[in-house]
């Protein structure tokens, strides 16, 4: 098979495909916003249409282009593997690139963590993440917190605080506690009883961008083992310098019992997820010869996926990249908040490195004020969308809505961005965010369309 001419030959036939045999609800959501696109190309942070337009990707995959798309060097290494004839998963065997890529690792993950399980997602070593803390411990419970996003697979849906993903999908597993993100009392109150295996959260809540207040995570960290709680943190999307450090628990000084990574350290090519552990928790889950293979990820090791985190961790050190998130990052959240007194839907800006959030809010203006009732009672966090729509429509950046309901515009830049990307994204969101203070006006125009579509599927729903 000649891949490159298939795709030549049928490349505009991505969105009839996917009606026909995928997702046809996405492609309606796509169209509807007017981001169907022919994509044909792909380098660093930026896309590239079939008309040659070029767009600044500020969605990186959900997180996973952290070194941006086809970087020549983890291109370099996996060409290396595939031409190498080396033996891949052979399973009874222990294979030499896995075993490379937990020790580096682990010189890189905060103190304490000795052992390393690999799997092929984030929500993969949530799922271990669970099982392990309930082997070590001899406890069912796990608290998460509210608002919170861990997979969409059932441990990890069951930890996720965001009905809009677990609607439908019930019942979910017993013995999970909801407790309030960003509240050390309700965490106490739920590890009291002494009967909890784990308290797992993001570092940074990423629906929302939610960033906790300096004692949250050393708190947090006190209780659980004050209560005989694991600690586990899942850094699968603020992991591996998207936050201006190496590790989102930096910004804090905390030690987790069990650190969950995934998204950026497979290079955007092969799907890997990891798990750093204590070797007591690790001791206790695989504790005999005839338990060795009792958890387990049939693709978790493979070589490609090891070889891809060898290259990513070179990268981001030889690259400085965790510095550019800090540097560059910070720099465009302050540009950002620059505009707060400016205008009056926006309500803040917040983030850390290359992980910022733009958060809209009613008006104190009448003039203003009529136009967001509007919308939110058609659907909530709809304005949001009035935001990301023109961002790419009139300037060719990528972006995504915080979460459901919310409205919140999330940034996830690449962190190789230079610094005449962070005055595109300055000037787009400027011209965006003052033009959606004109009313009436073309922006305006798109929101009654958005608004009439909401009541419509509404009403449908009903």
């Amino acid at each position: 098979m000649n891949i490159r001419e298939l795709i030549k030959q049928r490349q505009t036939e991505n969105f009839t495909l996917h009606e026909q045999y995928l997702n046809a609800q996405m492609v309606n959501v796509l169209k509807t916003i007017g981001f169907d696109r022919h994509y044909v190309k792909a380098e660093g942070p930026y896309l590239f249409d079939a008309q040659g337009e070029c767009y600044l990707d500020l969605l990186s995959g959900f997180g996973v282009f952290a070194l941006g798309r086809n970087h020549p060097k983890v291109i370099q290494t996996l060409q290396q593997v595939l031409t190498s004839d080396l033996p891949n998963l052979v399973q009874l065997d222990v294979s030499l690139l896995s075993g490379l890529l937990a020790e580096r690792l682990l010189t890189i993950t905060p103190n304490g963590l000795e052992r390393v399980f690999f799997a092929n997602s984030g929500t993969e070593t949530i799922e271990a993440a669970i099982k392990f803390s309930r082997c070590a411990t001899g406890r069912a419970k796990i608290v998460y917190c509210q608002g919170g996003y861990h997979g969409l697979s059932m441990g990890s849906l069951s930890a996720t605080g965001d009905p809009h993903f677990r609607n439908g999908f019930g019942p979910l597993l017993p013995d999970f506690i909801e407790a309030p993100f960003n509240d050390l009392a309700a965490l106490e109150q739920a590890l009291a009883g002494k009967d909890v295996a784990a308290f797992i959260t993001e570092p940074i809540q990423g629906h929302g961008v939610r960033i906790p207040a300096d004692d949250y995570l050393p708190g947090a960290a006190d209780l659980c083992r004050r209560y005989g709680a694991l600690f586990i943190v899942d850094e699968v999307q603020t992991g591996l310098g998207r936050t201006g450090k190496l590790w989102a628990v930096d910004h804090w000084g905390v030690e987790p019992d069990i650190l969950c990574m995934a998204k950026p350290l497979s290079g955007g090519f092969v799907p890997v997820g990891a798990l750093a552990c204590r070797q007591w928790i690790f001791d206790k889950v695989f504790n005999r010869m005839d338990r060795a293979v009792v958890h387990g990820s049939t693709f978790g090791k493979n070589n490609l996926a090891m070889a891809a985190g060898l290259v990513v961790l070179d990268v981001i050190e030889e690259e400085q990249l965790v510095e550019n998130a800090a540097c560059l990052g910070g720099q465009i959240i302050a540009d950002l908040k620059a505009l707060v007194e400016q205008h009056e839907y926006l309500k803040e800006v917040r983030g850390r490195g290359m992980m910022m959030a733009l958060e809209f809010s009613e008006p104190k203006s009448l003039s203003l004020k009529l136009p967001w009732k509007m919308l939110e009672s058609a659907n909530k966090g709809l304005f949001s969308q009035m935001i990301t729509v023109p961002l790419f429509t009139n300037h060719r950046i990528l972006s995504q809505v915080a979460g459901h309901g919310m409205n919140v515009v999330k940034f996830m830049p690449p962190l190789t961005i230079t610094d005449r990307d962070r005055r595109w994204i300055v000037d787009a969101v400027s011209d965006v965010v003052a033009d959606a203070h004109r009313v009436p006006g073309a922006v305006w125009d798109f929101g009654k369309t958005l608004a009439t579509q909401a009541m419509r599927m509404k009403a449908k729903a009903n």
